[in-house]
């Protein structure tokens, strides 16, 4: 089975990095986060999707594994993975690229739970996301993305 995937490109500025020129660990999350944003837009599950639909999806776990050092000015990509699951949550894997060599430098992964506009935690999952997983058929997907 294949699985949804989008892809974001993106250059390390120098804000991004600590006092080794290596990216700090805080600049992963929004590497991940855009890579949200570039899956959201690609298939129509964007935050605001969301929140027009009476509910939020924060966070509830996120993880990174720091493979390579990534530095100042190096080009990259990082690549976003639907993981689809029954329950009701959002997850996703991810991997950063070197655009030079397309050197595997880190992945995570990260899982959104929904809540209500009342910051209540959705036990099943909302209707919107359920017909969003039917139209993207997530759990007999037969061709890639």
């Amino acid at each position: 089975m294949a699985t949804l995937t989008a892809s974001k490109e993106f250059e390390i500025r120098f804000s991004e990095v600590d006092s080794m020129n290596v990216v700090w660990h805080g600049s992963y999350a929004l590497y991940f986060e855009d890579a949200r944003e570039a899956f959201g837009a690609k298939f129509g599950l964007a935050y605001m999707t969301i929140a027009d639909n009476g509910c939020f999806a924060p966070l509830v776990d996120l993880s990174f594994q720091y493979l390579r050092p990534i530095r100042y000015g190096m080009k990259c990509r990082v690549d976003i993975i639907y993981r689809p699951t029954e329950a009701a949550k959002i997850v996703f894997d991810y991997e950063i690229h070197s655009s030079a060599d397309d050197e595997l430098m880190a992945k995570g992964r990260s899982v959104q739970a929904f809540m209500d506009k009342q910051y209540r935690l959705m036990w099943y999952r909302p209707d919107f996301y359920a017909a969003w997983q039917t139209r993207w058929d997530v759990f007999n997907n037969s061709k890639q993305q």
